[in-house]
């Protein structure tokens, strides 16, 4: 088994029975509940050598939000589209994930799925059969599922 198929298999066992839709509008009010009252050095300080601090991961989830705006746009416009992998890591040292102000970045995060949601809820459920070939994982589809 791939990385990516172990990794793809455990965020579906997360969510098995639940609807996806309602998990995804309810993100960003979990992550705002996480991170309510906490102070500066519990947010950036990392658990252990190599690993994200609270801040550096909410940094990626605004990021990743981005991308996932990017993705529906053209998976929903052109199914079958390429759609290329980027470097998290990469990413996060570009964009120093480190000093991003993680309440600054779950109110981005939150703008997109909210924007992200109405776009794939407006799309006819015609174009969800929809699919992007991932350059790492293969066919991907825009049915919904957690991001």
């Amino acid at each position: 088994m791939t990385d990516w198929k172990q990794y793809t298999d455990r965020m579906l066992g997360n969510i098995e029975g639940q609807e996806p839709l309602r998990l995804q509008q309810a993100t960003p009010k979990k992550l705002a509940a996480l991170i309510k009252g906490k102070k500066k050095p519990q947010l950036t300080r990392r658990p252990a050598p190599g690993k994200w601090s609270v801040a550096e991961i909410m940094a990626h989830l605004a990021d990743t939000e981005i991308v996932v705006s990017w993705r529906l746009r053209q998976i929903l416009s052109s199914s079958g589209i390429p759609i290329q992998a980027y470097d998290q890591d990469s990413w996060a040292n570009t964009f120093d994930y480190a000093h991003r102000d993680p309440k600054r970045s779950l109110e981005t995060f939150k703008l997109l799925r909210e924007n992200n949601l109405a776009l794939l809820t407006a799309a006819p459920h015609k174009l969800w059969e929809h699919y992007g070939v991932h350059q790492e994982r293969g066919n991907e589809s825009v049915a919904p599922l957690p991001v």
